[in-house]
């Protein structure tokens, strides 16, 4: 066997290889801190989409005005999602402020 014809091989099969690697994307879903019940189911079933399809999530929680005094709040909007998604992801970042976001990455199981 010549070495070219074990490159051309070895080329092959490490393009097929990487073909059929799945990339994970990180898809953004942003809520503030007044919405409403309705919206936030709406987001929850966006997020499962996600999840379900192999993709993390982040969540951010964007703080105006006097919101910013009241980041308990956000928290537990927070904890709401995690409640609510406990079936089919796991946290993969605690939440944690930066600025006047809060931001939050969950994994699928």
């Amino acid at each position: 066997m010549d070495y070219g014809k074990h490159l051309y091989e070895q080329k092959k099969a490490d393009k097929k290889q990487k073909k059929s690697q799945k990339q994970t994307e990180v898809k953004g879903i942003r809520i503030s801190l007044r919405i409403g019940e309705h919206d936030m189911q709406t987001k929850i079933k966006q997020a499962k989409k996600f999840l379900e399809a192999g993709n993390l999530v982040k969540f951010s929680l964007i703080f105006k005005g006097r919101e910013h005094a009241h980041t308990e709040l956000g928290y537990e909007k927070f904890k709401k999602f995690v409640d609510e998604l406990n079936d089919v992801a796991t946290i993969d970042t605690d939440p944690k402020k930066q600025g006047s976001k809060l931001m939050m990455i969950m994994a699928p199981k």
